[in-house]
């Protein structure tokens, strides 16, 4: 039996991942990690369970595409009825090369109207999660993102209970309209009863006359954080610094179109769906909807 190409990789897991380096030397992965326990020590009964576990583990990171840390890894395996430790899992993941998306520092890309009329914050800061609270409690923000025909902005509405992003609207510039259609679109998804609170910053668009009249047609009851103050919309940046961290900071778009498709599909394939939120004992806002109903 050949070994050169089982040596190679095992170099390559030491300084990286040993991912590329199977692929180059046309051997497999689940091929390497048996020959890695059979010429280990023994090669002990904990020494092959590892093994299996490990192509578990790749198995459940390259489905949350390659996003996932130890915490989430561990519990889509718990979900399969495969329990055990993070630690466990950490180390593993660590030996395969294998490792969780961190987010970078956010920006703040709303700009203030100092001569607008804000409302007040009705939230203070209470992010806690409640499955009664679904469709009593919104926030939503404003991003941007890079492509070869200029900035696609991107507006946001989430649910507070569930994190699930229940509307949004993509547009090639920042007036009002592109927030008004977002919150447009959640009402038209949720048709939820008047009282509703979206909160967001004290962005011109969302204290606009326009943004005002489109909220109290619909009895939605604005609220807003205070000046300088991101923390006040927390979970609406920390989508942002998500869909950043997973798919953003990973690709360029050509086009504005490709980008809107990038969303689309990372929001309503994968976020609302499947990706697993620690804020909600790690189930996706689907399954939370779906077991608080």
């Amino acid at each position: 039996m050949n070994v050169y190409p089982f040596i190679e990789a095992e170099n390559a897991r030491r300084h990286g991942t040993v991912t590329r380096a199977c692929q180059l030397l046309g051997i497999s992965r689940t091929a390497y990690y048996n020959h890695r326990t059979r010429t280990a020590t023994g090669g002990s009964t904990r020494q092959r369970t590892d093994t299996a576990l490990t192509e578990k583990i790749i198995a459940a990171h390259d489905r949350s595409r390659g996003t996932y840390g130890a915490p989430r890894i561990r519990a889509e395996l718990a979900a399969q009825g495969h329990r055990h430790s993070r630690k466990r899992i950490a180390r593993l993941m660590q030996q395969a090369g294998r490792a969780g998306r961190a987010p970078r520092r956010w920006r703040t890309t709303t700009v203030p109207d100092p001569a607008a009329t804000t409302p007040p914050d009705l939230i203070s800061r209470d992010f806690t999660t409640n499955a009664s609270d679904i469709n009593t409690r919104w926030c939503g923000d404003i991003t941007y993102i890079p492509t070869g025909e200029g900035w696609l902005y991107l507006a946001t509405v989430l649910d507070l209970a569930s994190r699930r992003v229940v509307g949004w609207a993509t547009a090639d510039h920042l007036h009002t309209d592109l927030p008004d259609q977002a919150l447009r679109n959640a009402l038209h998804q949720r048709r939820p009863q008047p009282g509703v609170i979206f909160h967001s910053d004290r962005g011109c668009q969302y204290t606009s006359q326009q943004y005002a009249h489109t909220a109290h047609q619909a009895g939605i009851r604005l609220s807003v954080g205070r000046r300088g103050q991101c923390w006040d919309n927390a979970v609406a940046e920390s989508f942002f610094a998500t869909l950043k961290t997973e798919l953003l900071h990973h690709h360029t778009w050509p086009t504005r179109a490709t980008a809107h498709h990038a969303l689309f599909t990372w929001i309503e394939g994968w976020y609302n769906t499947h990706r697993r939120h620690s804020s909600l004992n790690y189930q996706s806002p689907a399954t939370y909807e779906t077991t608080a109903a």
